[in-house]
């Protein structure tokens, strides 16, 4: 091994839940785990950001239960293959990985069990949760385990750039009439400007969302669509990618969107209403009223503002939730407002839709698997087609952890340990990643955002 040059059984592209509990599954399984981000420091992810919980078993739920609530909010496109191995396996894996394993420390009630909230779109309350940072406390949990353990190598500040495919970096032109398959990746190291070439038997993709190319978003600066434009490259199939889901409720001020706003203060009582107070979401939902899917609560706060000719609407906290609830249940949320000179107990909390999941992305089976050979995809920048055109809320954590850990099968992966491929002849020389610029973002939000045009726009 050189300085440019690192080898190991796995190389994993993502720090949040998906990425990290794969890597915690084959590091404990025996295997040499090269896990990267981009961020400087590990933790930066969208996992780290979540707020609200993760979906686990509320009291008379089942498994048919979840997957009814999944398939409503998916909107008729949720893989049922997908929906029943998350519906089935998500509260094992919350209590072996996350209880057990990580030892996350979630809320509890008097009496000592797992506290249980309601979120939109679901039929009874089953999200559990550690306050208003639950991924955080995921993420810390989980790094700390990977931090420690010796089979795993972090790297931190280092920016995948391309996969290395064989058939396209190869110096065997001939290796373009063979399958396609993956050895590896490109990596930049962001201190030094240096190009490596990291070389694996298996490489995985959980690099989250794309949210920066739209104008408003709730992701970090980093959820970019990286891991999305390299597959593509690779010739990995992708679809759904029309299925952005837009979080209704943002944190607005003064033109710009700051923080998410958990769909647990709705879970809790809060409603949606306009500067004189007056709620509006029975006008559009009448059923769900404000815990109405995600999709029908920000295409109707979408239709409000287009109808008064207003930039946000609000959320109503003061007037539906018992003060000290507020102060206990979301300490997080109201102290990034009080920096806005907003206090979530006793003002109305102004919000808009932003971009916030992406639905779609790499066709992976039902163990983390692309159609490129030894190259596998979990968490959001994958489609396993479990959320369908919309994502349940609290669903997405789940999903990561389930693949996560199925992507470790001996079915998928196989033993770890076996000899690499001859795969070094593969690593040339690196291509230049895809550039994001400005322009797009505006595009991409009113011609492909909250609502769907039926007609192609002649012009921007």
């Amino acid at each position: 091994m050189t300085d440019d040059l690192l080898t190991c059984d796995v190389l994993i592209i993502g720090t949040g839940i998906a990425g990290a509990t794969t890597a915690l599954e084959l590091a404990d399984a025996g295997a040499a785990v090269t896990l990267i981000t981009r961020g400087e420091k590990p933790h930066s992810s969208n996992t780290y950001l979540a707020q609200g919980g993760i979906i686990y078993l509320g009291k008379g739920d089942n498994a048919a239960l979840l997957a009814e609530d999944l398939q409503r909010a998916g909107a008729g496109h949720c893989n049922p293959a997908a929906v029943r191995i998350l519906a089935e396996q998500g509260p094992e894996a919350v209590r072996e990985v996350l209880l057990k394993r990580a030892g996350v420390a979630f809320d509890r009630d008097a009496e000592g069990a797992l506290s249980l909230a309601l979120e939109g779109g679901h039929s009874l309350p089953r999200i559990i949760h550690s306050a208003d940072a639950t991924g955080k406390s995921i993420e810390t949990a989980l790094l700390n385990a990977l931090e420690n353990h010796p089979r795993v190598t972090l790297l931190t500040g280092h920016t995948a750039v391309d996969l290395l495919t064989p058939d396209h970096h190869g110096r065997n032109r001939l290796a373009v009439y063979g399958r396609r398959s993956c050895v590896g990746a490109y990596l930049l190291d962001r201190a030094s400007g240096q190009v490596k070439r990291a070389i694996a038997r298996f490489t995985v993709l959980a690099t989250g969302g794309l949210g920066q190319i739209f104008l408003r978003t709730t992701n970090p600066q980093g959820a970019r669509g990286d891991g999305l434009a390299m597959a593509y490259r690779a010739g990995a199939r992708v679809i759904n990618a029309e299925f952005v889901q837009f979080h209704p409720t943002a944190f607005y001020h003064q033109g710009q969107v700051h923080f998410l706003v958990s769909e647990a203060v709705r879970g809790a009582g809060a409603r949606l209403a306009h500067r004189d107070g007056q709620p509006f979401m029975q006008n559009h939902a009448p059923e769900w009223k404000d815990l109405a899917p995600r999709d029908v609560v920000a295409r109707s706060i979408h239709r409000e503002m287009l109808s008064r000719g207003v930039s946000n609407v609000y959320l109503d906290l003061r007037s539906y939730i018992d003060r000290a609830e507020i102060l206990s249940h979301f300490p997080t949320i109201r102290a990034r407002a009080l920096g806005f000179g907003v206090d979530i107990a006793k003002d109305l909390v102004p919000v808009v839709p932003a971009a916030h999941y992406s639905c779609g992305g790499i066709w992976v089976d039902e163990w983390g698997r692309s159609t490129v050979d030894g190259l596998y995809s979990v968490g959001e920048v994958s489609c396993t087609g479990v959320h369908g055109a919309n994502r349940l809320a609290s669903a997405s954590l789940l999903e990561g952890l389930v693949w996560g850990r199925r992507a470790t099968s001996r079915r998928s992966l196989g033993p770890a340990g076996k000899g690499m491929p001859a795969a070094r002849a593969a690593a040339g020389r690196s291509r230049s990643g895809v550039r994001l610029r400005s322009h797009y973002t505006t595009p991409m939000t009113f011609l492909n955002g909250v609502t769907r045009r039926t007609a192609r726009p002649t012009r921007l």
